[in-house]
């Protein structure tokens, strides 16, 4: 149910409230939230709560040191995990200046800026999520390990599968939170889950995809184990992928999805790095079913691009290269406009790629261009590119570009 600020205090006030968090997250995606108390809740929908933004990386310096959130009454989720009286609820907000203008490193804000793009050009995006994590064991001392909850395989099942009451309660989690869990079983690695979610749009889904998060380790934690959502936590083992599944629909009823998927492909590079914002990152591509190519196909697990449902209203594609570490504001938001710079440049459709990449010889796998190879490499292609520094808040790329030349 999506609240009015009018309704949510209304509600704060009938079921004893006690505390709100005001969430958002910096450029990387990395969350943060202050709580209010409920007499603080109508300044904080008519002006805002202040945050010491020179404490959050890539928000400024002193120089430019206060911001305000504004929560999104629309985002209201009760915590599940926290007392049922006297009981404590989520909002997403907004960032703005102290001067009331949108804050430029608001990712949150770049993502709904995108989506607006779109609907003025006819287009509406929709987004759907997997993503991967593993479940490690705790030391003696409450620290985490890398010694894996269980030995389980792909889709395995109990009692191999020692993830899958962890799963279910992280689904019920979601249920109450109003968030609609599509499927989840066991991947490959042991130890490691995945839990996948319903299309949705796209402000939405990168919300929920923030609080899937929080909810994983919470969890987790309550389970006595450590959720890790990081590329690669074990060298020899797959990686954590955080599959982006997108389709769009045109007002004028034309399908353009090869167009989308043809933007995607020609500016994948410039955009890896926001993808891929970490070291590790780039250990995870080239090796179980993790791209290497900027390739596509219809069922092939080794390309960049799958399509596995092609035809008519149901095309969508899956993005595979991404990885938990993105911010899927940024993420989202950059796949939308590079969908809508395919659809504006026309771009036809590259051959299939119907091979397995991962087996195909040297001579095959030289006509397809890779992906970046390292943080590096990805920075320099996104300082490179127009298409970055026309649709990305220069607050955030710098932040992104000085993160990686560290």
């Amino acid at each position: 149910m999506k609240y009015s600020a009018n309704e949510v205090i209304q509600y704060i006030q009938e079921e004893d409230v006690k505390f709100i968090r005001l969430a958002f997250c910096d450029v990387f995606g990395r969350q943060k939230n202050i709580s209010i108390m409920p007499t603080e809740l109508r300044r904080a929908f008519e002006y805002g709560i202040a945050i010491d933004a020179s404490a959050i990386e890539g928000f400024g310096d002193e120089a430019h040191s206060d911001l305000l959130l504004r929560p999104d009454p629309s985002t209201l989720t009760v915590l599940p995990w926290r007392p049922e009286h006297g009981s404590v609820v989520r909002m997403a907000c907004n960032i703005f200046a102290s001067d009331g203008t949108p804050f430029e490193g608001d990712c949150r804000r770049f993502l709904q800026q995108a989506v607006e793009y779109a609907r003025q050009k006819g287009a509406q995006f929709a987004f759907g999520s997997e993503m991967e994590f593993y479940l490690f064991r705790l030391d003696e001392c409450g620290n985490p390990t890398k010694l894996p909850y269980d030995q389980a395989g792909y889709l395995d099942i109990a009692p191999e599968d020692r993830g899958e009451n962890v799963r279910r309660e992280i689904c019920l989690t979601l249920e109450q939170m109003g968030i609609q869990p599509e499927s989840s079983h066991h991947e490959e690695g042991p130890g490691q889950n995945e839990i996948d979610f319903r299309y949705s749009d796209p402000l939405s889904a990168a919300d929920n995809a923030m609080i899937f998060q929080t909810v994983v380790k919470t969890v987790a934690q309550r389970n006595g184990l450590f959720a890790d959502f990081s590329p690669k936590p074990l060298q020899d083992k797959p990686g954590n992928g955080f599959h982006i599944n997108l389709s769009v629909k045109l007002q004028d009823g034309t399908d353009k999805m090869n167009c989308v998927i043809a933007g995607i492909l020609e500016k994948v590079k410039e955009i890896t790095l926001f993808l891929n914002s970490c070291e590790e990152s780039y250990q995870r591509f080239g090796s179980d079913k993790a791209p290497k190519y900027i390739s596509w196909s219809s069922e092939n697990r080794s390309q960049l691009v799958r399509i596995p449902a092609a035809i008519g209203e149901y095309c969508r594609a899956e993005l595979r290269s991404p990885d938990p570490c993105a911010n899927p504001y940024l993420a989202f938001g950059l796949l939308i406009y590079a969908g809508m710079y395919g659809i504006e440049q026309n771009l036809p459709l590259p051959q299939p790629a119907n091979i397995n990449l991962y087996t195909a010889p040297a001579s095959v796998r030289a006509k397809f261009e890779l992906l970046p190879r390292t943080l590096q490499t990805a920075c320099t292609f996104a300082k490179q590119s127009d298409f970055v520094k026309n649709c990305l808040p220069e607050l955030i790329a710098q932040g992104y570009y000085q993160k990686a030349n560290l």
